[in-house]
């Protein structure tokens, strides 16, 4: 810390950084995870010192002990957040004090050590604005961050770890779905599932996305772009996607989302657009909805849309469900109105064009 209590980083500029020019044209068209920023932040934490070691550095592989406890028992978890920029050239992140909240709260699922939220916030602001060159600026694009954690104690016991290392890295990023805003095709899946009660479901944690591989292989397969898990109990509640919370739209402009009972992910995304909808006057419930009559309101019409929602993809339509029980288009199959006005009212608060109402973002240059 500081003398006036803020944090305060030894820095490690990185000697081969990108060249302003390659850097310019690497952000003309990142596309989605592969184009990375020069440089990371880490911090540690042991059970006798706490946290320490704040530090940004160049961005480089992390030198771990084989008998680091994350590779045999999978003591992880991450975050997705993006940072803006601002018509008048500045930059903001959306919400990052939700995003702490939700990392505390997964490391507590798993028996991690919890950092202080805002230790969480303002390691991410510190990366933001060390790499701010890398900040995209064309139509849509914008600098995605994961700050993750692992259990780092050399050991080889079933038993929680002793030590950790955070660390946050940055993406700039385009659309995560290549095509944009055409609509999605579902598998619904029938032989696996995401999570179970009492489970890690509502954790962002790497094991549930790992879970979930397995069936998202199956639906590509078969041809679809994305998975959708019900329940473990009665395999007949629609939960969520592999990594994106679900949405419906009625014919009455009513939505409907299903319930956060802990086996769903409390998505940001998904908080912020039921928001987002009341404020425009429409129902927005929290409520189960069953996978056979989610096949019947489409068939008789009184679905008119559905849409996926996470940080990465932001709003993804859904067009088609296919399954080996069911096979249905929504409405036309394209992208919906309620759709469309949720995503640009969200996006419009993000990047700085709408008012920010509700005090969602934090400026940080």
């Amino acid at each position: 810390m500081g003398s006036n209590g803020a944090l305060t980083f030894d820095v490690e500029k990185n000697p081969n950084a990108v060249p302003a020019t390659e850097r310019e044209a690497l952000l003309q068209n990142p596309g989605f995870g592969k184009v990375f920023t020069d440089h990371m932040v880490t911090i540690r934490y042991s059970e006798n010192t706490g946290w320490h070691g704040w530090k940004i550095e160049p961005r480089r592989p992390l030198a771990l002990d084989p008998a680091t406890l994350v590779f045999h028992y999978a003591l992880e978890i991450f975050e997705g957040m993006k940072a803006y920029r601002l018509p008048d050239g500045g930059a903001t992140l959306f919400r990052p004090d939700a995003n702490a909240r939700r990392f505390r709260n997964s490391a507590e699922r798993l028996g991690m050590a919890q950092m202080p939220e805002d230790l969480f916030v303002e390691s991410c602001r510190a990366l933001v604005r060390f790499d701010r060159d890398w900040i995209p600026s064309s139509e849509g694009a914008s600098l995605y961050l994961r700050p993750f954690m692992i259990g780092s104690e050399v050991a080889l016991g079933m038993k929680p770890s002793s030590e950790f290392i955070f660390c946050a890295i940055a993406s700039p990023v385009a659309s995560y779905f290549k095509g944009g805003a055409s609509a999605l095709t579902l598998w619904a899946s029938e032989n696996f599932t995401r999570a179970a009660p009492g489970g890690t479901g509502a954790a962002k944690c790497g094991g549930n996305y790992a879970a979930s591989l397995a069936a998202q292989a199956e639906g590509l397969r078969e041809g679809c772009d994305q998975v959708v898990f019900l329940d473990a109990v009665e395999r007949r509640w629609v939960e969520e996607l592999g990594g994106m919370n679900i949405f419906f739209v009625f014919d009455d402009g009513s939505l409907q989302t299903p319930p956060l009972t802990g086996t769903i992910l409390p998505g940001i995304t998904r908080d912020s657009l039921i928001t987002l909808g009341r404020d425009m006057g429409l129902t927005v419930r929290e409520e189960p909805y069953g996978m056979d009559q989610w096949q019947k309101d489409a068939e008789s019409g009184r679905l008119r849309e559905a849409f996926a929602c996470g940080t990465a993809a932001v709003v993804a339509p859904i067009g088609k469900v296919k399954g080996r029980q069911h096979s249905f288009t929504i409405g036309d199959g394209n992208a919906g109105l309620i759709a469309g006005r949720l995503k640009a009212a969200l996006t419009d608060i993000q990047f700085g064009r709408a008012p920010d109402q509700h005090s969602w973002l934090d400026r940080l240059f």
